[in-house]
Parts: structure tokens; C-alpha cells; sequence
């Protein structure tokens, strides 16, 4: 009674299962057959199977699963934006906060040997006007001029990159003569804006930087350019930028400098020792605005005693006469304008230069040093090679003259042009599409530059010495690479990088996303095929002397 009670109660929790279906014998794979007459309380007995084949094969199957999803969103990542990452290259942004607009640089380099290696034929530029320093009334306003150049930059750089890319903003002359509140008013709304670029960004990246600096990173370009930066100090090439609002004076000098204008630059396993110094308000458009207020203080004084003043810088036949109601009656403006307009033009190169010349020897009186050639600011004597850049390679390409003409080339274009009448000259010019005052002021500006370089820092007119350009082979002389190659070969943590380092990179959300999507797949996977494996366990009946399958309650 006992025995069929314990029958039925298998029966109903088990289903079951003739193992020779399975290909079982049960005779002989009896390994406890009970003997004979015996019986026992139980019936039967347990003899676990293992199955180590096919959970091998599930685990082999979710482990796939696994890796082919992994794949698949590392695939979407990479090629989610249209750009496929090459995780050799490297990017920097320098952005030029210069006193007629502002430009965004983006450069491009790779590692090679622990080295960077740079791909200036990748270099991207763009520019808008006005400068920061055209905000200097509205402060606040300064930063949303820098949204149309970092859409620019996002363009060239590829998306998965744009964390990795240190954007950094140098503002120069134009900046450098505003109040210091101003100065930092404008530079926290540009920082505002940086710091939700998307780009790698740090506040003390934003900067005003100093017409030393500025002449520092000119030099380093010219010289990387050249081949001669990490070799020989004597066989440097020195630089002597004319912008705008200020002009740059660098190179090596082997004489004992003043602090105050000397620079330390160590580039691989050479230290070169050089003089740099930015002469503020001596650019090329301040000279000519400050030559200005000199013209119309005499042509006040000929007013007043009835006659005509002279206007040696601007060729005969233009006329001052601004446009009616430009000023309002009673202004300074209008008052200028009025002694404008009594100028008589007479184009004169020698005369012109010699106006230049009393604004770059004013103050030397005052100097304390052995030499002072501009001013009372120390300039030691000029050594080596120069490269003369910006408006003075402007002016020679202007004038149709090589990199390597003389100076005296540019004094004898100069001085024909200073003679020629204004008419003649509109004609002659017509193809270049320039504005009146921009043509007109290349008169001035090859008169100043014989004055700066000739009578001022002491170039002979004939010197083989100086060049003209603002490249050297298919490299850009522009400070800001100057000061992307400087801040690049610098870095401490130069290495070879590869898209595993950045993904795994501190900073970088891909890896935390990977592993967690990861970490969910293979759980879900997991409760389902338990959820859809059935949990048997193999016994023996000693009643029936063969094995059976029965499904077990989960619990």
C-alpha cells in the first residue's frame, strides 16, 4: 500500500520518460540496480546527470550575442556622424583675437616616434570681423561673435575627437590697449562660450597674451618652417612682424639683454636666449592715424593765416571731403573733417617718410639704454637672417616685388606711386577691387616701411639679408601655429595615441557606455534562458529498474 501511495506521488510531480528514446539502454546503464526481492521505502534513487556540453554551448552562445552587440554599437559610435575617426591624428584650436577681427585657426598633427608631426596641408582658417576688441562698449555681447567660428571648427574636426581637442583663445594688440576691466569683461563672455563648445577648454586658455609672446610664437614658426628651430642659436632667422595695431621685433642675440626684453625658449636639447619686444601703437593703420592729428594741426595753423597745407602721404588728386552729413555740426569729427578738407594732396615719398620717422624717434631722447632705435626701447644689433611678415609682405606683393627684393626696390615703387595722380592710379588698380582709402594708403605705408627699416632699425637698402613673406614652402608664418607647435612639443604627456586609449580615456563616456549596455544584455540574456529552460533532474526507479526524467517546481 506504502509502494503504490509513493508511485502516484512520482507520478504526479514527474513526467515519465522512457530513456531509451534518448538513445539510452537502461539495462546497461544501470550503475545500482537493487537486489533482487529487495525493496525500497523510496523506490527509486537519484543520480544526477551533468550536461557540461550543452551549457557550454549556451554560455558560447550568449557570449556571442554579447561581443556582436558590443561590435555593433562601437560600429554606431564611430560612424554615427557621417566622419570616420582616424584615431591617429590629433587636433588644436588656436583662435587669434587680433584688432581687426577675430580668426579661428584649426591645425592637425599626428604621433610619430613619441614626436608630434605636423600636417600644416590640413590647416583650416576662418575669419570674421569685427575684433574683440570692437566690443569694448558692449562687453558682454563679445562672446556670440565666436559661435559662427566655432561651428566652422566643428566641421573640420571630427566628432568623436571634439573632447580631445584643447581650443584655446590669444587675443593681441587690439585687446592689449583697452582697460583692464574691459579686458576681462570681454574674456569671461568669450569663456561662456568656449566652455559649452564641446571642445576641450580651461578659463586660463582665454588670454591676452603680450607683444613678447606674440613675437616668441612668430619666431618658433619661422624657424620650424625654415628647419633651424632645435638647431645651431646663430643660424636662427629672426622675425619682424608690422600688423595692424603694433610691430614685433625677434630674434637671437648673443649680447647681455635687459630682462625686461629677454626670452628663454628651450625647443628638443637646445635653449636659445631671445630678444622680443612688441612696439605698441607702431602697426602700420595706429602710425598712419597718428600721423593724422600731426597733418591737420598744420593744416590748422595754414587755415589760419590763409594758406594750404601739404599732404605728403597721399598721392595728388584724392580728395578728404567726407560725405555730407557723415558728422554732426559742431563735432570733433566735423571740425577734423573741415581741416581734412583743406589738405592738398602732393604725393611725396621722401616727405611722407619723414613724417613716419619723427613718430618712431619720438622719445629717444628719453633713452637709458646702449641702443635705442625705436623710441626709447631697447633694440640690440640686428644678427642673422630676418623674414620681414604681414603688411610689409602686403606691401612688396602689392608693388608686384619678389621675397627676395631689396629694400631699395620698394623705395623706388613707392615714390612712383606717391607721384602718380589719383585718377591714373584708380585706372591702373581697377582689377584689385580695393577700397579708395585702402589704396591710397599704400603711399604711406612702403614710406613707413623704409623709415622703420632702413632709417630706424639700420637694414641697408641693399641688405641680402631680409626677405618679404608670410610662408615658407607651404607653411603659414602665423604666430598662432607658432604657438600651437610651441604648446604641442611642450606637453608632458606626449604619446602615440589609439582609438583604444581614447575610449578608454578618463574623460570619455564611450567605454562607461559600452560596459553598461554590456552588463544589461548579458543579464537579460540570462534571465531568459532560465526563464525558458525547463530545470529536470535524471533519477533511477529501483521499482522499474530504469532511469527517468522528471521536471522538478522551481522554487
Amino acid at each position: 500500500m506504502r509502494s503504490f501511495q509513493l508511485r502516484n506521488r512520482v507520478n504526479s510531480k514527474s513526467v515519465d520518460t522512457d530513456t531509451s528514446h534518448n538513445g539510452m539502454d537502461p539495462v546497461k546503464s544501470q550503475q545500482r540496480p537493487g537486489p533482487a526481492g529487495y525493496r525500497s521505502a523510496t523506490n527509486f534513487a537519484y543520480y544526477p546527470i551533468s550536461r557540461p556540453a550543452k551549457r557550454s554551448k549556451s554560455n558560447l552562445i550568449i557570449f556571442g550575442c554579447v561581443l556582436a552587440l558590443v561590435a555593433l554599437i562601437s560600429c554606431f559610435y564611430l560612424f554615427s556622424t557621417g566622419q570616420v575617426v582616424d584615431w591617429n591624428k590629433r587636433y588644436g584650436i588656436v583662435i587669434d583675437g587680433g584688432s581687426t577681427g577675430t580668426r579661428l585657426h584649426v591645425f592637425a598633427y599626428r604621433f610619430q616616434d613619441g614626436k608630434a608631426v605636423f600636417d600644416f596641408g590640413e590647416e583650416a582658417a576662418m575669419r570674421v570681423t569685427p575684433g574683440l576688441s570692437a566690443y569694448a562698449e558692449d562687453p558682454e555681447s563679445a562672446g556670440a561673435s565666436l559661435n559662427e567660428l566655432l561651428e566652422f571648427g566643428k566641421e573640420r574636426v571630427p566628432r568623436g575627437l571634439w573632447g580631445d581637442t584643447e581650443i584655446r583663445l590669444m587675443a593681441t594688440a587690439g585687446m592689449r590697449l583697452l582697460d583692464l576691466d574691459v579686458q576681462r569683461r570681454i574674456l569671461e563672455s568669450c569663456r561662456r562660450v568656449l566652455r559649452q563648445s564641446g571642445f576641450a577648454f580651461e578659463d586660463e586658455w582665454a588670454s591676452v597674451i603680450t607683444g613678447s609672446d606674440e613675437g616668441v610664437y612668430a619666431w618658433i614658426v619661422a624657424n620650424y618652417a625654415s628647419g633651424t628651430l632645435g638647431a645651431d642659436p646663430l643660424k636662427t632667422t629672426g622675425i619682424i612682424e608690422l600688423g595692424g595695431a603694433s610691430a614685433q621685433v625677434t630674434f637671437v642675440s648673443n649680447e647681455p639683454l635687459p630682462p625686461e626684453f629677454s626670452r628663454t625658449v628651450k625647443f628638443g636639447n637646445v635653449t636659445y636666449n631671445i630678444y622680443s619686444h612688441s612696439f605698441l601703437q607702431f602697426g602700420q593703420l595706429c602710425v598712419y592715424r597718428n600721423l593724422t592729428p600731426i597733418v591737420t594741426n598744420t593744416a590748422a595753423k595754414s587755415t589760419e593765416k590763409g594758406g594750404v597745407s601739404l599732404d605728403p602721404c597721399t598721392p595728388m588728386g584724392y580728395s578728404h571731403v567726407m560725405a555730407a552729413g557723415s558728422s554732426s555740426p559742431g563735432s570733433f569729427t566735423e571740425n577734423k573733417d573741415r581741416l581734412l578738407s583743406n589738405l592738398q594732396p602732393k604725393g611725396n615719398f621722401s616727405e611722407c617718410r619723414s613724417a613716419a620717422l619723427s613718430l618712431l624717434q619720438k622719445g629717444k631722447e628719453k633713452c637709458a639704454y646702449q641702443h635705442c632705435s625705436i623710441g626709447p626701447t631697447f633694440i640690440p644689433k640686428l644678427q642673422g637672417k630676418f623674414l620681414a611678415t604681414e603688411n610689409f609682405f602686403y606691401t612688396s606683393k602689392f608693388f608686384g616685388l619678389s621675397q627676395k627684393a631689396f629694400l631699395s626696390d620698394l623705395m623706388g615703387a613707392g615714390k612712383q606711386f606717391c607721384g602718380e595722380d589719383w585718377s591714373s592710379l584708380k585706372k591702373k588698380h581697377k582689377s584689385l577691387s580695393l577700397k579708395d582709402d585702402d589704396l591710397m594708403r599704400y603711399c604711406f605705408s612702403s614710406a613707413y616701411i623704409v623709415a622703420l627699416l632702413h632709417d630706424s632699425l639700420g637694414i641697408s637698402l641693399d641688405d641680402e639679408r631680409i626677405g618679404y613673406g608670410n610662408h615658407v614652402g607651404n607653411i603659414p608664418l602665423d604666430w598662432a601655429l607658432g604657438a600651437f607647435i610651441l604648446l604641442t612639443s611642450s606637453s608632458q604627456d606626449m604619446q602615440h595615441p589609439s582609438w583604444i586609449s581614447t575610449v578608454i580615456g578618463d574623460d570619455s563616456p564611450t567605454l562607461l557606455s559600452l560596459v553598461a549596455i554590456a552588463a544589461l544584455f548579458m543579464f537579460a540574456a540570462w534571465s531568459v534562458s532560465k526563464w525558458r529552460k525547463p530545470q529536470l533532474k535524471t533519477i533511477y526507479d529501483l521499482e522499474k529498474g530504469r532511469y527517468i526524467v522528471t521536471r522538478v517546481r522551481r522554487s
